[in-house]
């Protein structure tokens, strides 16, 4: 242990943050550990946090790694929760509890956006994306609506990820991934869009605001003596740009390079796939965003995944041991009963104002592992419309990379095996979005010691698969979800009607 030597992934995310300290010699998880986040949340559809509460979820999950091994660690890469608005002062204060990714009380606010760049199609021909109620931009419009004296005192907008960069090293920067789920981003240029930043601010001047923009293998700083004092890492070791969580779980993932999907299935629900070149929707259903690899990252987004799960579970009171053996008892499409699990709304299909409903209720199907298989088959369901898509847009892969809190669940990865038609592969580092923090701070450090070394050589000498854990699709089980997934889309396609803004 006295030769040690490891780099820190932190992954900020929105019910917990978690640390990774890889040993990068040994290829083996040094020390892990989280500590728990609350979410503030209302029926308008505020979802807020404070980001004193990241910082202290830092301190505790740090101070549960023993002394030795966080003074081993040689650079630091973080991971964030996406689209979050931190509005921070020049004295470096933030200014106002931080927006999250899935508060949906900002959608008057997105479509004035869109109206004032000239409508959605509009958008997406200037930036790539429509604005979605859960980006950043629909954020700081309302800030500055509502609160306008201290939009004026804001000097810097960040996004979650960043601010933990800016506590860490004192320096301001963003980088293209998690920039781009602003909605303020020209995705093709990588560069602010002037159209975009004149219909959230036309009188004011946000691009002073913003951050610089930086490069993936860019030192954004070192982390400064205080932040050495108050954590117990050493002071100076480098800090890597890090990024969006979803563009952190690509590297954790090994999707640097075409020809891959991952599968993340957490609070939110995301298939995403690399690419070389922009891949813009012209439908908006698929996100335009970069990587924090240099390339781009399409992306399918949902806003009920886990979260949904969790819901129905606690009221059906199934423990997570029994998690699996509740839904494995069910045959697939829950004999006829069909959940939509929009319970904080949706993004994708785009109804912010939807609530979850239960179809074909019937008397031979109203238990407790029917519902809660349901409601598991209608999250999948969602990552299913994200593989169309993407397929219709040209991106393509032979499998399906698993990751996310989801994927502990054995049951749960056969059925999205079997609901895609593809196999599951999942992988011995299971830390998702941290490890690929962890990997980018790597490959930061190895750079800076002089080796030419690429991102896509660094996963694939880290990333083994766990052959025990992965799962291939039933044809039988497969081709009965083909029908069962055309009655989802019919229901979908009931209830939108009700909920289009």
């Amino acid at each position: 242990m006295a030769h040690l030597q490891t780099v820190l992934g932190i992954d900020l995310g929105t019910q917990s943050l978690k640390v990774v300290f890889y040993d990068f010699a040994a290829r083996r998880i040094a020390a892990s550990a989280s500590a728990p986040l609350d979410v503030r949340r209302d029926e308008r559809g505020t979802a807020e946090q404070e980001a004193d509460w990241w910082l202290a979820a830092l301190s505790a999950a740090l101070d549960k790694v023993p002394e030795n091994v966080r003074a081993s660690a040689r650079a630091v890469g973080v991971s964030g929760q996406q689209h979050g608005f931190v509005a921070v002062g020049e004295d470096g204060d933030v200014l106002v509890p931080v927006k999250l990714w899935c508060d949906t009380s900002t959608q008057a606010e997105a479509d004035e956006i869109m109206d004032a760049a000239g409508g959605r199609e509009r958008c997406i021909e200037i930036a790539g994306n429509p604005v979605m109620v859960g980006y950043t931009a629909s954020k700081i419009l309302w800030f500055r609506k509502q609160d306008p004296e201290r939009y004026r005192r804001m000097a810097h907008v960040m996004l979650p990820h960043d601010y933990l960069n800016f506590v860490l090293t004192g320096e301001v920067a963003m980088e293209f991934g998690d920039a781009s789920g602003t909605g303020l981003l020209d995705v093709r240029a990588r560069r602010w869009s002037p159209d975009m930043l004149r219909a959230v601010d036309p009188d004011g001047d946000l691009a002073s605001r913003l951050p610089r923009l930086v490069e993936p293998d860019t030192v954004v700083g070192t982390v400064t003596d205080e932040c050495s004092r108050r954590f117990g890492i050493p002071a100076g070791i480098p800090v890597a740009p890090g990024g969006g969580d979803n563009m952190m779980a690509a590297i954790g993932t090994g999707n640097v390079t075409p020809g891959k999907l991952t599968m993340s299935l957490g609070t939110s629900g995301t298939l995403f796939a690399y690419a070389d070149a922009p891949v813009i929707d012209e439908g908006g259903n698929i996100a335009a965003f970069c990587s924090s690899t240099g390339g781009w990252l399409p992306l399918l987004c949902t806003m009920n995944c886990t979260f949904a799960t969790e819901l129905m579970r606690a009221p059906l009171d199934v423990s997570t041991a029994d998690f699996d053996a509740t839904i494995g008892g069910v045959p697939a499409g829950a004999e006829g009963l069909i959940v939509l699990p929009f319970f904080s709304g949706e993004r994708t299909p785009n109804l912010p104002s939807a609530s979850a409903s239960i179809h074909g209720l019937r008397a031979h199907n109203c238990k407790t592992g029917h519902l809660l298989r349901a409601t598991v088959e209608g999250a999948t369901f969602g990552m299913r419309f994200g593989l169309d898509e993407l397929q219709r847009l040209g991106l393509d892969a032979a499998e399906i990379v698993l990751t996310g809190g989801g994927s502990n669940s054995a049951a749960w990865c056969q059925i999205v095996a079997d609901v895609c038609d593809l196999p599951v592969t999942l992988l011995e580092q299971d830390e998702g979005a941290s490890f690929g923090a962890a990997l980018q701070a790597l490959w930061i450090h190895e750079r800076a010691s002089g080796a030419d070394t690429t991102l896509a050589a660094i996963t694939e000498r880290h990333l083994s698969p766990r052959p025990a854990a992965c799962r291939t699709p039933d044809p039988a089980t497969a081709g009965r979800y083909t029908d069962i997934y055309a009655d989802y889309r019919r229901a979908v396609d009931d209830v939108a009607s009700r909920f289009q803004t």
